[in-house]
């Protein structure tokens, strides 16, 4: 018996054995924020979960904070929040931490800098997320 892919579509064997996926929540600290002097603070805790075959290590992160005036923070760091964790496939880390612009909207985005148990060393994106005050966006 013959079993075609169709065109487009992923074997197992296909897939690379090194997947991260990155979930995001954000959150405004009213309580820690002052707009008066321009400081709106931002809490955001990230999930990480190891969807390919092989275990690997955060070794590092690399973010790219923006707010609304186009000005530009880049922050980089062993780790994440002071842990390296070695995520199993199937496995997952949660941690929480904050971001503290100058305006009441940004966003930020960057890559956290893997170790797989193989030796291959490897980007996991983090896409693009919005840090806003609540109500200034629909």
């Amino acid at each position: 018996m013959l079993t075609t892919t169709p065109p487009g579509a992923h074997t197992e064997s296909d897939l690379p054995p090194h997947r991260i996926c990155v979930e995001v929540e954000t959150e405004y600290l009213d309580e820690q924020s002052d707009p008066k002097e321009e400081r709106y603070v931002f809490a955001y805790t990230i999930t990480i979960r190891n969807e390919g075959d092989a275990a690997a290590r955060l070794l590092g992160r690399h973010w790219i904070i923006t707010d609304a005036n186009g000005k530009v923070q880049e922050v980089r760091g062993d780790g994440v929040v002071g842990e390296q964790p070695h995520l199993q496939p199937g496995q997952g880390f949660r941690y929480s931490s904050g971001a503290v612009l100058e305006t009441p909207v940004g966003s930020m985005h960057g890559s956290y800098h893997m170790l797989g148990d193989d030796g291959q060393h490897f980007e996991a994106p983090i896409a693009a997320f919005t840090l806003a005050m609540p109500g200034l966006l629909h």
